[in-house]
């Protein structure tokens, strides 16, 4: 296989990881679709890198805490050509307890983390024609399999997102792989928080390199379609204490 061409489309894909991904996905070939929220500049910026390389990038804005724009945003990449592959990458990130959650905020979470992934994929493979295969990636989180108290409704929305994707792989097979990326800590969260206390727990006792969030994407996107269903864990260890 090759990512040569082939169309790809990133949700949440003009910043920190999802701007990772994108740009090695690139590199590699593949021409980007880039979904944006609110960072219009940052995806501009993104996707000016990629042109650079001699690779296409759209960019298709959508809010995502809104279904119907999660089923349009799939029928406006297509407009760019088939689509081989769709990585399920943004999310929303809240640091809320149980005294904290509320029905706004509770279904925020599942809206962006769980339900607009599900549409995505819904309406990726309704229409692929055919004698067209394809590839999604969800975007997880170590907190998936190892729950904690201190971020309720995005730990509970990852954790649905993990059984939707094995579940889509089963449903969607044999014309789509479907796998999961859990990470752990790759990038310092935006709110400063110290970064020597993040990794402490972690077996590994450091940081994600970016360049392995690279290969772990590079390895789903491009490697054997016999694999589906699998969460791979970058995370150090740390979903294992």
């Amino acid at each position: 296989m090759t990512l040569q061409g082939k169309n790809i489309l990133i949700t949440g894909g003009g910043v920190r990881l999802g701007r990772q991904m994108a740009l090695a996905l690139a590199r590699a070939g593949a021409n980007i679709l880039l979904h944006y929220g609110k960072s219009t500049s940052e995806a501009q910026d993104t996707a000016a890198v990629i042109q650079s390389m001699g690779r296409q990038a759209w960019l298709i804005q959508a809010d995502l805490s809104n279904m119907e724009a999660s089923v349009s945003l799939v029928e406006k990449a297509r407009k760019q050509g088939p689509i081989f592959a769709v990585i399920n990458n943004a999310s929303i990130f809240e640091p809320l307890r149980l005294a904290d959650v509320d029905p706004d905020n509770w279904q925020r979470h599942l809206d962006i983390n769980l339900s607009a992934p599900f549409f995505i994929c819904q309406s990726f493979f309704n229409g692929l024609g055919p004698d067209e295969k394809g590839r999604i990636v969800n975007m997880l989180d170590w907190r998936a399999l190892r729950p904690g108290v201190d971020h309720l409704p995005y730990t509970i929305s990852k954790a649905a997102l993990e059984a939707l994707t094995r579940t889509l792989a089963r449903s969607m097979a044999p014309r789509v792989v479907v796998n999961g990326i859990a990470l752990g800590a790759v990038l310092p969260p935006v709110d400063g928080s110290p970064t020597d206390r993040i990794i402490e727990p972690v077996p590994m006792k450091r940081w994600a390199q970016l360049e392995e969030l690279d290969q772990t994407i590079l390895f789903l996107m491009d490697g054997p379609e016999y694999i589906t269903g699998e969460i791979i864990h970058l995370d150090g260890g740390r979903h294992l204490v």
